[in-house]
């Protein structure tokens, strides 16, 4: 058995995306972010819906449209496939677990 909130590393200096359960339709990765955002200018703009929940620290992200969605820990949202985001803004004193799901549109 694993626990999702334990061997988080010391270093991160960049954010950590790490694949837990990969399946021909299905990816679930473990996120950890700690003050870092989407680049300037850059969208995720994804072929599969994602699932997203943050499990500790706080996030925001921001739509195409203009949306802006302030999350902490407990907050889940639902991506459809092709909806372009990206992270704003992440806790810069401790660190941010996400757990992505994506699945087919």
């Amino acid at each position: 058995m694993k626990n999702i909130l334990n061997n988080i590393p010391n270093d991160l200096r960049q954010e950590r995306f790490e694949t837990l359960v990969s399946t021909g339709t299905v990816r679930i990765e473990r996120i950890i972010s700690k003050g870092h955002v989407s680049p300037a200018g850059e969208w995720y703009d994804q072929e599969r819906n994602e699932f997203v929940l943050v499990l500790k620290g706080a996030g925001k992200l921001e739509f195409e449209d203009g949306r802006v969605v302030s999350m902490e820990a407990g907050d889940w949202l639902e991506i459809p496939a092709r909806s372009r985001h990206r992270v704003i803004w992440t806790d810069e004193t401790s660190e941010t677990v996400w757990l992505a799901v994506h699945y087919p549109g």
